[in-house]
């Protein structure tokens, strides 16, 4: 997260275009791409019921264009709609043990430096305040500005280290994780080496494919699905 070059690459540029009008941003997400994220272990439900505080203080780190249901305040390295404070998450401008709970959704593959950030969050936790965070594991490379790491299960815990674990599990199971791979295959494999017809190719496999994500539905449930588990959520407490 050395720079804030939007156009790094080519499907990034067209997403952070598209991240300006967030509703319509939000149903590609959540509708047309090949990610399925369970919605009972989405942040909303998985901190709400730890948070007896009627007004607590929750920031969320990386937030993009998108406002949580919940009443949090949205920190992003770029000046997006819904953005509070613009911020670099390995700094972040908040005083220390000052906040109830965090939000990070997807940002940690894109920080070069992610252990500082992970370091940030636990220092403007309260003690006894809780953490949120989805991190990939299976995953195609998606730069936003630039895509660094893939973190395994216990690769997710170890980054965690420093907090307590409540739970952590699948929320984007194998089918998401197999619909990116074979976007990608199917792309690369009849563009016959050119670059204009694999991405022409990209968006047509995907809009014929992504309905295979909902086979997560069942999937996320079955025991061994962290093992090819497209991301993983992570609760924990300072």
């Amino acid at each position: 997260m050395k720079t804030n070059d939007n156009k790094s690459d080519w499907l990034d540029s067209i997403k952070t275009n598209f991240k300006h009008h967030p509703k319509f941003y939000g149903f590609l997400v959540n509708v047309i791409s090949h990610v399925y994220s369970s919605s009972k272990n989405n942040s909303y439900n998985k901190l709400m019921p730890l948070l007896n505080d009627k007004n607590p203080l929750i920031i969320n780190i990386g937030s993009g264009p998108f406002r949580l249901e919940m009443n949090s305040i949205n920190v992003d390295i770029s000046r997006y709609n819904n953005v509070d404070i613009i911020a670099d998450a390995r700094n972040l401008p908040i005083k220390t043990n000052s906040v109830d709970a965090i939000i990070n959704i997807a940002i940690l593959e894109h920080i070069d430096e992610a252990e500082k950030v992970m370091g940030e969050m636990y220092r403007v936790l309260k003690v006894g305040g809780f953490i949120y965070t989805a991190i990939p594991f299976i995953y195609e490379y998606h730069a936003s500005p630039h895509d660094y790491k893939r973190w395994t299960v216990s690769g997710c815990e170890y980054m965690h280290r420093k907090f307590n674990k409540i739970e952590i599990g699948v929320l984007s199971g194998p089918s998401s994780a197999l619909v990116g791979v074979l976007i990608e295959w199917l792309a690369i494999i009849f563009s016959f080496g050119s670059i204009k017809i694999y991405k022409a190719l990209y968006f047509f496999f995907m809009l014929i494919l992504w309905p295979l994500k909902y086979f997560d539905v069942l999937l996320n449930r079955h025991p061994m699905a962290k093992i090819i588990a497209c991301t993983f959520y992570y609760v924990g407490k300072k």
